[in-house]
Formats: structure tokens, C-alpha cells, sequence
């Protein structure tokens, strides 16, 4: 068959169109993820191992820490860069280096209200603790909003093997985990709920969809895996919310 100028056109408008669907693709793939550089000081802190599952689980928005180039930078320079945390005198600021759209909703909530109460809440293994950006004032009492009635439902169907989940539930758990209102009570029960899947034992089982890194093929789950969605973990912290804290009585004295 003899190819006509117009169906030459028609072929090279119909690759053109496939190559813009799939740069279009890639880019909208590749603005759900973003690489971020700090300083070694501060990931030997462990603070970003706390605070990006938390920011992932928010926004569906994963960091990669890089060593070279990266299109958000967090460092001591103030350069071009917005303060985001304080520690022991010094202010770091963040810097976006383009248009990353995931590394720029991880410089707007890391300012937020949220992300500077979430830098507050870490506590390093050692050295001092880190604290809000100098110019990020204390807002009202954070209130805790999301489907009580999915969270109360994913805390039965999973929660439930090892946790009781509330004062009437007598069936389930096991009697060395504590249960949802004994943790209600502790005073950093919202930081526990709202990173639960990054702290042991539930990375060896558990799984949240698009967040939580796949489990390695070497140590597969002893028991039968759990994976859930974003929405679910995130009924699971309103859940929690909404569950009355237990009466644990007065800290203990030391004399």
C-alpha cells in the first residue's frame, strides 16, 4: 500500500499524540514522589524517618533522601529557603529547586499547623530536641477529623487480633498489647495512631497501599499480611480519637 501525505500526517499526529499521553503520564507518576536532601546532622537524627511516613500518609506523597540533586533542600543556609525547624539555635529552612508539585506539598505542610506540631513531637535518641520554625506561631488544639464509623470497622476487622479496641470489646487481643483507651491515655496517643504503621511490630505485617515499602521476600510475614488503604489508616486515627481514654490512675513517684 502506497503511503499518502495524509496518512502520513495521520501516523505522525497519532505518535505524537501517544508520546504527550505518556510524558503526560510519567510526569503526573513522577509528581507523587520527590527527592529531598538534609544535612547529615539531621538525618542521623532520625527526625525525617518520623516525620515523612506522617507527611505520606497525609498527602499520598512520598520523599526519597538524595545525596545529590534533589528538588526540595533542607539546610542551615538561609539562602532562598523558608524556616521550618529549630534546633539547638539553629533555624533550618527548606528550599524547593523547581517545580516539583509533591516536594512543594511537603514545604506547605511542613509549615503548617500540623507538620510543626508533628517536628515538636520528635524526640531524638540523642542531642537536643527539635522545635518550630521561629515565625510559625501556636494555633488552636488540633481537632482530629476523618470516618469514625471505616476506622471503627478497620480497627475490628485487624486491630482486633492483637488489640482490644474499646471498653466493651472482652473477646479479643492479646493480654501483652495494650488496648485502644489505654492508649488514648497516654499523653502522645495521637503521634503513636498517626505513624502506627512505621512502628514495631507492624512493619513486619502490615502494609498501607502506595506508602509503606513492599515487605522483603527474605522475611515474609509470620501471620497473615494486613494492607490498607490511606483513607483506612487515616479512619483509624479518627476512630481512635473518638474512643474514651482509660483511667490508668497517677504516674508513679520516684524517691
Amino acid at each position: 500500500m502506497t503511503a499518502t501525505p495524509g496518512l502520513i500526517l495521520f501516523f505522525v499526529l497519532t505518535a505524537l499524540g501517544a508520546g504527550v499521553g505518556v510524558t503526560a503520564g510519567a510526569k503526573a507518576e513522577e509528581a507523587r514522589h520527590f527527592r529531598l536532601s538534609v544535612p547529615p546532622e539531621v538525618a542521623e537524627s532520625g527526625v525525617m524517618a518520623y516525620l515523612l511516613p506522617r507527611f505520606a500518609l497525609k498527602t499520598g506523597r512520598r520523599a526519597e533522601l538524595a545525596g545529590g540533586a534533589a528538588d526540595a533542600v533542607l539546610s542551615a543556609e538561609a539562602a532562598g529557603g523558608v524556616p521550618v525547624m529549630v534546633r539547638d539555635g539553629t533555624v533550618y529552612v527548606l528550599r524547593l529547586t523547581g517545580a516539583n508539585d509533591a516536594a512543594r506539598r511537603f514545604s506547605d505542610w511542613l509549615r503548617s499547623d500540623v507538620g510543626q506540631r508533628t517536628v515538636a513531637a520528635y524526640r531524638p535518641p540523642q542531642g537536643a530536641p527539635f522545635g518550630r520554625a521561629p515565625k510559625v506561631e501556636a494555633t488552636a488544639a488540633r481537632v482530629i477529623e476523618g470516618n469514625v464509623a471505616l476506622g471503627r470497622a478497620v480497627a475490628e476487622r485487624h486491630c482486633a487480633r492483637c488489640h482490644r479496641t474499646h471498653d466493651r470489646d472482652s473477646s479479643s487481643g492479646i493480654g501483652s498489647t495494650p488496648s485502644f483507651p489505654a492508649l488514648r491515655a497516654l499523653p502522645d496517643w495521637s503521634v503513636r495512631f498517626e505513624a502506627f504503621f512505621v512502628r514495631n511490630p507492624h512493619p513486619a505485617f502490615l502494609r498501607v497501599e502506595g506508602i509503606s515499602p513492599p515487605f522483603d521476600p527474605a522475611s515474609p510475614p509470620a501471620i497473615l499480611p494486613v494492607a490498607l488503604t490511606p483513607d483506612e489508616a487515616e479512619a483509624l486515627l479518627a476512630y481512635a480519637a473518638s474512643v474514651a481514654p482509660a483511667d490508668l490512675g497517677a504516674q508513679i513517684e520516684h524517691q
